[in-house]
C-alpha cells in the first residue's frame, strides 16, 4: 500500500527556525483538520467509537503529568492548579481534570464549534463542574487568547494532546503556546514519531485494516521525532534548564490498552513535558 501523494515537509527545519510569535493575526487552525473531527463529534464520548482510543489513554496523561510535576528537586506544588488544554476536542481531559481535588479551574480550546458543543453539553450532567470557573470552553484558537500579562493569568499546565501532528506549521504554533505557562509551570503533549513503525501501526493498521480510528484521521508526513521537539524547546529562552524535559513512549496493546514504554518514544506514540524555568 503506497502513501498519499502528500510531500514531506521539512519539520526539523520548522523547529529548528521558529517563527516570531503572533497573536490575534493568525491562526494554525487547519479548516480540512476542523472539518474532519467535526464529522466526529457525535461520537467522541461513545468509549467504543471513534474516540475510543483516547478515552483508554486519558489515565496516562494523567500519569504523566504527575511525574513531570514531581520530577524536580522542589517539586512543584499540586494544590489548586490552573490548566489551559489547547485542542481539547470534546472535554475527555478537560473534563476529568476539572474533577481532580488538586484543580482550581480548567479552560479549554478548541477551533471547532461543533465538536465543542458536544463538550459544554456533556460537562452539563456533572453538577461538579457547574461550580463558577471550575471548567469553561472557548471555541479559539490559541492565537486569539489574549497574551497573559500576569503570572496570575498564566496556567500551571498547558496540554496539547494529540495536537501538533495536526498542525501545518508547529513552530510558530509551539511558540505561541509559550507564554500562557507561569514560572515553574509545564507544557504537556503527546504526538506521534515520524517513523516506518508508526506509519505501519497508525496508518496501515489503525486506519486501513483495523480502523480503529477513522480514515484520514492522520497525516504521517506531519508527525514529528522526539529530538526535533526536544531541539525547539532547547533553544527557547527561559525553558527546560536543570532537567526540566521529560519524555516517554506509550505503546497499544490489544487486550491491555496503552501502555507506557521507555524508549519508545523514539518511533512510535509518545508524551513530551517541558518546564517554564522558575526564575524566567
Amino acid at each position: 500500500m503506497a502513501l498519499r501523494p502528500t510531500a514531506l515537509r521539512n519539520l526539523s527545519l520548522l523547529l529548528r527556525q521558529p517563527q516570531p510569535i503572533r497573536h490575534n493575526s493568525s491562526s494554525s487552525v487547519n479548516p480540512t483538520e476542523v472539518s474532519h473531527f467535526n464529522a466526529l463529534a457525535s461520537t467522541w464520548w461513545d468509549p467504543h467509537g471513534s474516540s475510543r482510543l483516547l478515552h483508554l489513554m486519558n489515565p496516562l496523561r494523567h500519569d504523566f503529568i504527575s511525574s513531570c510535576l514531581s520530577s524536580q528537586a522542589t517539586p512543584y506544588p499540586s494544590k489548586q492548579l490552573r490548566y489551559l488544554d489547547v485542542g481539547c476536542g470534546g472535554g475527555i481531559f478537560a473534563e476529568s481534570a476539572a474533577r481532580l481535588p488538586s484543580t482550581a479551574n480548567v479552560t479549554g480550546i478548541d477551533p471547532s464549534s461543533e465538536v465543542l458543543q458536544v463538550a459544554i453539553e456533556h460537562a452539563r450532567g456533572d453538577p461538579l463542574l457547574h461550580q463558577p470557573g471550575r471548567l469553561q470552553y472557548l471555541n479559539k484558537s490559541i492565537e486569539q487568547l489574549p497574551v497573559p500579562k500576569r503570572v496570575e493569568e498564566q496556567y500551571d499546565v498547558l496540554t496539547l494532546f494529540e495536537v501538533i501532528e495536526h498542525i501545518n506549521y508547529p513552530a510558530p504554533f509551539l511558540a505561541s503556546c509559550l507564554p500562557f505557562v507561569k514560572p515553574g509551570g509545564w507544557l504537556v503533549l503527546s504526538t506521534i514519531a515520524r517513523t516506518w513503525t508508526s506509519w505501519f501501526t497508525t496508518k496501515l493498521v489503525a486506519e486501513e485494516l483495523v480502523r480503529l480510528v477513522p480514515r484520514g484521521t492522520h497525516d504521517w508526513a506531519k508527525y514529528i521525532n522526539e529530538v526535533e521537539v526536544r531541539r525547539f524547546f532547547q533553544g527557547q529562552k527561559g525553558w527546560a534548564s536543570d532537567g526540566g524535559i521529560r519524555a516517554i513512549g506509550c505503546v497499544y496493546v490489544p487486550g491491555l490498552g496503552w501502555q507506557m514504554a521507555r524508549g519508545g518514544e523514539e518511533w512510535g506514540n509518545y508524551f513530551f513535558g517541558v518546564r517554564k524555568d522558575p526564575h524566567s
